[in-house]
């Protein structure tokens, strides 16, 4: 029986694993919704809007390895792009099949026509249109296969008269290819970096994601070196979990114990780590560093060796060049630094705040306790990244998604929805900020409609609060990042799903517990402290002196109260930092 292209397509997407598309529907895509719905193999997914779609697609492609989702003409792409952005450069492999006006209006500024290889260009590794039901089959395989091996974005383009025309059989492979290899350094490399590493005491250990398979290799080297390891947000639920020698995350968002014991040591290792922000990174130490992605050695610091190679391979056959370190003196006093470090992180919890100032850093905490041991977190870029940061503790069997590249807002909403979806046997939990929320706060229709039983927890704290610290850090007013909500509580429960206001720091407890218990999906509104503050673990000159400022501005326009409200809640925070 013959198939029309759209068909085609859909079967090679089952062929290849992929479950469901996160799309809206509507003209040029109507075939191949037509198709999804005769195939009991896949599943359409009616997102609210297509940046919400990819969002959730590449919680899945996260997750899970591949995943897909779709935009129709004109809008439908333009929507999808911030999304798609975020996928790529997490490294998550999602098809987008962009759809497109009828082939013979190409050109002629036809209704909602875009041009889809300049759009899509700067967001994807593969990015390419089908004029002919001779080209869709190749070039569906070849996305597909870029999407995986590349781990990032692919984009088919398919005209909606493409997608009707009867399909043509693949003149290559009749499927796709999934495959893995082991990388490693040469071992005159592996021989050079233990001379290196055994000539020095004093050495640091830090992890990215891409040491996310190597949790036992990294334990053991940190075992023979007595080395501190530390890690990016990214690193974090795959390198913390029964790990003696953790000490933590540097960074903006990190701890004071990461970033002293790298700035302590002699030499600092880097394993399958991109980490962006350089002032974290000792550039008067000696650092080497392992990447899968050679182009990135070296880009964020000067190197004295730099390997290519996947880092549990590389480690594999690195440790048994290695000499045991018997000095564990640097190691115990970055332990005992950490520890101490741990302790301040309490300062917030254990005094929970008052009525409609909740410590934000309690209601993680609360979240971190009650939660499932093999949960999935997403958070919202911004204050919610450092409360799950410093207080969701890895398990080895947790996952923690973000916009930790691109750094987009309102990404932990639909990161929840392709996480219920695809893991429908794990606890979702959603870290949401007040503004994060608000931008794709339709798309709870979409939690309602397939009653994902995912916990979203708003901090609700009336503001942009990363963004007006930053203001206030630089020396600025903070204008325009106070935010006008609506009860969130009654949003929720307007669109069918159950909503809690937690308002007391008495109820915290109680009522995320019932939060959790709720058999379907809950959004728990918490009034939290809208003066609640953060600081990277190196308090820079330049950001007390922003701080001095503002303060001073605030004295001179006789705002006395507003002075002492923030000396007297971020003193204690402010102190465990320089102490």
């Amino acid at each position: 029986m013959s198939k029309k292209v759209a068909e085609q397509l859909v079967d090679m997407l089952i062929q290849s694993g992929i479950k469901r598309i996160y799309a809206v529907t509507g003209d040029s895509l109507n075939e191949l919704n037509d198709a999804v719905r005769r195939n009991p193999d896949i599943q359409w997914i009616h997102v609210r809007h297509e940046e919400a779609g990819a969002y959730a697609a590449a919680a899945e492609a996260e997750l899970h390895g591949l995943a897909c989702c779709a935009g129709s003409s004109g809008p439908g792409h333009v929507h999808l792009i911030n999304g798609l952005y975020d996928a790529h450069r997490a490294g998550a492999p999602v098809l987008a099949i962009a759809s497109t006006c009828a082939t013979t209006e190409f050109g002629s500024g036809y209704f909602q026509e875009t041009n889809i290889t300049k759009l899509f260009d700067d967001c994807s590794h593969y990015n390419q249109i089908a004029t002919t039901p001779a080209q869709l089959p190749r070039m569906a395989q070849a996305a597909l296969q870029h999407a995986f091996h590349h781990k990032g974005v692919a984009v088919l383009g398919l005209p909606g008269d493409v997608s009707s025309m009867e399909a043509v059989e693949n003149m290559s492979a009749d499927r796709t290819y999934f495959s893995k290899a082991i990388v490693r350094p040469a071992d005159e490399e592996l021989l050079a970096l233990s001379k290196l590493i055994n000539s020095h005491k004093k050495i640091a250990i830090f992890c990215g994601v891409g040491a996310a398979e190597a949790h036992d290799e990294v334990v053991r080297l940190a075992q023979i070196l007595k080395a501190p390891v530390g890690y990016s947000f990214r690193g974090k639920m795959s390198i913390q979990y029964d790990n003696p020698y953790e000490v933590g995350m540097t960074g903006l968002l990190g701890l004071p114990s990461a970033y002293h014991s790298m700035h302590e040591s002699d030499l600092v290792i880097l394993l399958g780590t991109d980490f962006p922000y350089v002032p974290f990174i000792p550039q008067d130490k000696i650092l080497v560093q392992i990447d899968t992605k050679p182009e990135r050695l070296g880009r964020r610091a000067k190197l004295k060796m730099g390997l290519h190679g996947d880092i549990k391979s590389s480690l594999t056959a690195l440790i048994p060049l290695l000499d045991s370190n018997e000095d564990e003196s640097f190691l115990n006093a970055q332990l005992k630094i950490y520890e101490k470090v741990k302790e301040h992180l309490n300062t917030y919890v254990e005094d929970k705040g008052k009525t409609d100032a909740i410590h934000p850093e309690a209601v993680a905490f609360e979240i971190n306790k009650l939660a499932a041991d093999n949960a999935i977190f997403t958070v919202d870029t911004g204050m919610c990244c450092v409360w799950g940061s410093r207080y969701i503790h890895a398990t080895g069997k947790r996952d923690m998604l973000g916009s930790f590249n691109h750094g987009s807002m309102a990404n932990a909403m639909p990161h929840a929805i392709g996480a219920a979806l695809s893991s429908p046997d794990r606890q979702v939990v959603a870290l949401c900020g007040d503004g994060g929320i608000s931008m794709l706060l339709g798309d709870l229709a979409t939690i309602k409609q397939y009653n994902l039983p995912v916990k979203l927890v708003v901090f609700n704290n009336r503001s942009l609060g990363m963004v007006k610290l930053e203001m206030e850090v630089a020396g600025l007013p903070d204008a325009e990042t106070d935010m006008v909500n609506p009860d969130f509580a009654l949003v929720a429960e307007a669109m069918g799903i159950k909503g809690i206001t937690i308002s007391d720091p008495d109820d915290l407890e109680i009522l995320l517990k019932e939060a959790f218990l709720h058999n379907g999906p809950v959004l728990v509104n918490v009034m939290t402290d809208p003066n609640a503050l953060a600081m990277p673990p190196k308090i820079e000159f330049k950001m007390m002196k922003g701080m001095a400022l503002s303060m001073t501005k605030l004295m001179l326009g006789g705002k006395f109260d507003e002075v002492l409200d923030t000396v007297k809640s971020n003193y204690k925070h402010l102190k465990s930092i320089i102490d």
